[in-house]
């Protein structure tokens, strides 16, 4: 006879229950909220093949998968806090964790977590569960999709500039060779990674790591080594020539990588489906790689997660069901299959159609090797001026206004006064 996995077991078991009480199988709704991306296409399709499954096995209950843009989700949690409406289950950063727990619209999971089977609960990426575990017998999310920081590369511009792309840049001195070598065969070799927190992070990592990046929230200090931020800002300053002058996340930036005039994207792997398509209708040549760091065995850029969290509703025990169900290795697989995304369960990404995929495979190397965000998460919420001042700073320094070793002295005593008075 077949064994049921961890999660099926559950619904099994549920399902019974309501069909023999009749008050467990009363008429429910539960609110869903993802991302705008899921919620459309092929992504929704699978979403709704999801809720169906769970539906089938819950006689009574519905589900209602809604879409939101980032800014949008993290709105209209907070508002649903305060009014006391918060949805059922929903997604969102692990940079806003804290936040989110602050008003009230994560429920503690940790209780029901531990009653789950090991099978179960051992399917998760290690480190990113510690993410959703700020403090002992305190869970607030189940990890979700995440993302590694990859290096696109745009052969045909590379080549006309002269440069071997038979192997990827194995340091950054290498690397600044080649985006030099891009920009005097007048292309632009990189956009300007001073204009958005997370490319500034993603180079700091090429020199840094979590231990001298993150807040140190019991003495409310950054943790940013004065030194390896000097080095770093002069990164910034050799970068400054070489750049297209748009973001990391503008479209432009995108346009300007698939007609040929842009080297290099430093960003995650949700953009591949537009060089993809562009590969397709217009002969793109392109690849990705990891982010070189200042040694061959040292690599930068960025890792995070999207986070599955359970409101604090009438409907915890089922919202808690249905949220282990999408985030179960079978689940996770098929969506990994279908986005060619990295996802948390390290479960689903060991298996071999899934670790065989190209995109998979880069961000799992990726991810290993890359630095969190904005450490340590779900302890508390940062303020705004924290992220304003690193990019003030940045941009300062790369236009000239301060040395690198300056701009480091000035930007983290800005962030001790920004974390003092917040």
């Amino acid at each position: 006879m077949k064994q049921l996995n961890p999660v099926g077991a559950l619904l099994a078991a549920t399902a019974l229950a309501a069909l023999t009480n009749p008050a467990f199988a009363e008429d429910v709704t539960l609110q869903y909220w993802v991302y705008s991306d899921f919620a459309q296409g092929d992504a929704l399709a699978l979403q709704q093949q999801f809720i169906k499954e769970f539906t089938d096995k819950h006689p009574g209950v519905k589900i209602e998968i809604t879409g939101k843009g980032d800014d949008d989700l993290t709105a209209g949690q907070v508002a649903g806090a305060a009014s006391g409406n918060v949805p059922d289950v929903f997604m969102n950063g692990l940079a806003f964790g804290a936040q989110l727990v602050d008003v009230g619209a994560l429920t503690n999971l940790y209780s029901k977590w531990m009653a789950m089977p090991e099978a179960f609960r051992s399917q998760f990426n290690a480190e990113a569960l510690k993410s959703c575990m700020p403090k002992p017998e305190e869970l607030y999310c189940l990890p979700y999709t995440g993302f590694g920081s990859l290096l696109f590369r745009n052969l045909t511009v590379l080549e006309n500039a002269g440069v071997d792309t038979t192997n990827p840049p194995a340091t950054w001195d290498e690397w600044l060779d080649q985006m030099k070598k891009v920009k005097a065969a007048g292309m632009y070799a990189i956009p300007d990674e001073t204009l958005v927190f997370n490319s500034i992070a993603e180079i700091y990592a090429t020199s840094g790591d979590e231990e001298t990046w993150g807040i140190d929230w019991t003495n409310h200090k950054t943790m940013i080594d004065p030194a390896i931020m000097t080095k770093v800002l002069q990164k910034f300053v050799d970068m400054a020539p070489l750049t297209s002058g748009t973001s990391r996340n503008d479209q432009a930036t995108k346009d300007l990588f698939i007609s040929n005039q842009l080297a290099f994207h430093t960003t995650g792997p949700w953009n591949n489906p537009s060089y993809e398509a562009a590969a397709q209708a217009s002969g793109l040549k392109y690849d990705f790689t990891l982010i070189p760091g200042d040694t061959p065995d040292k690599k930068g850029g960025i890792r995070s997660y999207e986070i599955v969290g359970v409101g604090p509703g009438p409907h915890q025990d089922l919202s808690w069901e249905f949220a282990a169900y999408i985030t179960d290795e079978a689940q996770m697989a098929r969506w990994a299959k279908l986005l060619a995304r990295y996802n948390a369960n390290a479960a689903a990404m060991a298996e071999p159609d899934v670790a065989s995929q190209p995109l998979i495979k880069a961000s799992i190397a990726a991810a290993a090797g890359a630095m969190d965000v904005q450490p340590p998460y779900f302890q508390d919420s940062v303020p705004s001026c924290y992220n304003s001042t690193v990019i003030d700073i940045v941009s300062a320094t790369a236009d000239g206004e301060f040395t690198p070793e300056d701009g480091a002295k000035e930007m983290i005593g800005e962030l001790n006064d920004c974390l003092a008075n917040n």
